[in-house]
């Protein structure tokens, strides 16, 4: 039998795609098991969440550190090492890393960005997608590396625009479609579908598109 790889996940706010992790993680054929969930808010929805799943949550609060953003990561990395973490997942992780921690776990975490990458890196992407009059938007699940939003992609997930849509309404649309795809790339990561080679990620065994999306038509 295949050892599943124990994941941690990172989270700030409601854990809404940690929540859809959790729930494929309990399918025993599952690739991976979530091993713990840790967030720098003490007051983090997410860890009740978490909880009530019968996951182990910690917490490593950024504050007591000021502006030493290194010195809170070596404390993030030590918990993480301590629960023996093999594989990290950001979800809703409102902390810019610094290249001490992103090199630390090169190759071993990935991020959820709610857009399709390369377009609307950083924060605001629905309004920002809206104003730009785009047609299709969605979400990207990349490795993470020192360049914000620009690490490898593994997977994306396309939704379309309605002309009566706000930033809330579309990232409403966004959002479901992330609780698909981040369980999906995690799968194709864990299981070794996906591999992170001379910087892109190449995918074995991936269903060919059956017809182009278009929208509108």
């Amino acid at each position: 039998m295949t050892t599943r790889k124990r994941i941690g996940i990172l989270i700030s706010g409601r854990g809404t795609n940690m929540a859809a992790l959790i729930e494929a993680a309990k399918n025993p054929a599952y690739p991976a098991e979530i091993a713990l969930v840790v967030s720098n808010r003490p007051e983090a929805a997410g860890l009740e969440r978490a909880a009530k799943a019968g996951i182990k949550t910690a917490v490593v609060d950024h504050k007591p550190f000021g502006q030493d953003r290194e010195a809170f990561e070596r404390a993030l990395d030590a918990t993480l090492r301590a629960h023996d973490i093999e594989f990290l997942c950001l979800a809703g992780f409102m902390r810019l890393l610094t290249p001490w921690l992103v090199d630390s776990w090169a190759g071993r975490m990935i991020n959820i960005h709610p857009a399709l990458l390369p377009s609307f890196k950083g924060l605001n992407t629905h309004a920002r997608a809206l104003e730009a009059g785009v047609r299709l938007h969605g979400a990207t699940v990349h490795f993470v590396t020192n360049d914000m939003d620009g690490g490898p992609i593994i997977a994306q997930a396309a939704v379309p625009v309605l002309s009566g849509d706000d930033p809330e309404t579309l990232a409403a649309r966004v959002l479901d479609a992330e609780r698909v795809l981040y369980p999906l790339s995690l799968d194709l990561v864990a299981s070794g579908r996906a591999r992170l080679e001379d910087g892109r990620v190449h995918v074995t065994e991936a269903m060919e598109p059956r017809a182009p999306l278009i929208w509108p038509i």
